[in-house]
């Protein structure tokens, strides 16, 4: 099935460019980034991956990055970013819960800050299973469902009203490391840490950063389905 096509949130894509985007790297954010693409090798898939800000810190045993994107602003950003990047990257759009790819297409796949706002996590995350090779692995960098109770029911209200719609979908409490278990992923390593730390805890601040793999046999597309 191809992808449909992502309306456009052109609102949302210049605030995520001009103020979150460099929020977060002032907050000391690609200190992680780097901790999350350590050692990738081989042909990348990254979903979601907004203007690039992760393109300069693939390292140089990556031979292709294909770097998916739906919303089209970001991705036009995105494009400009490839052309600096210090690996072969290939920008496209689609969408994570249809991808348009082969079946074990690739040695890694890599969502950071995506699977917060995909519409369904359940299917992006059997898609990122099934274009995985059987020895692949998913690295995820991620900000979850918080630990304390108080915290988590500020994130149930703003899950459930406002946040989504003023964030590009984004949900702060999502129990994402579990998700990632059900799709039959084995998570292998992960960190949990509060990011930005401040003094007053905030409902996005809780992340995981961590690496999976596919265990057992994993989805296959239906016959006659699209490909990249």
């Amino acid at each position: 099935m191809t992808p449909r096509p992502t309306k456009p949130h052109p609102l949302f894509a210049r605030f995520y460019a001009g103020v979150a985007g460099p929020a977060l790297e002032r907050a000391g954010i690609d200190a992680h980034r780097r901790r999350l693409l350590a050692g990738l090798g081989g042909v990348v898939l990254e979903v979601g991956a907004g203007n690039g800000l992760n393109f300069p810190h693939y390292p140089p045993e990556v031979t292709r990055l294909v770097a998916v994107e739906p919303e089209p602003n970001l991705r036009a950003l995105a494009v400009r970013r490839a052309r600096e990047a210090a690996v072969p990257v290939e920008v496209a759009g689609g969408r994570a819960e249809g991808l348009p790819f082969r079946d074990a297409s690739f040695d890694a796949a890599v969502v950071c800050l995506t699977l917060c706002s995909v519409a369904d996590q359940r299917a992006a995350l059997a898609e990122l299973r099934r274009v995985l090779r059987p020895d692949g692995q998913l690295r995820f960098l991620e900000h979850v469902r918080s630990g304390t109770p108080a915290m988590r029911r500020v994130q149930r209200v703003l899950d459930a009203t406002v946040w989504p719609r003023l964030a590009g979908g984004c949900h702060t409490g999502r129990d994402t490391q579990a998700a990632i278990t059900a799709a039959g992923f084995t998570v292998t390593a992960v960190d949990r840490f509060a990011f930005p730390e401040t003094r007053v805890p905030v409902p996005a601040g809780t992340h995981i950063l961590g690496t999976a793999v596919p265990g057992g046999p994993g989805p296959r597309r239906r016959p006659g389905a699209a490909t990249y």
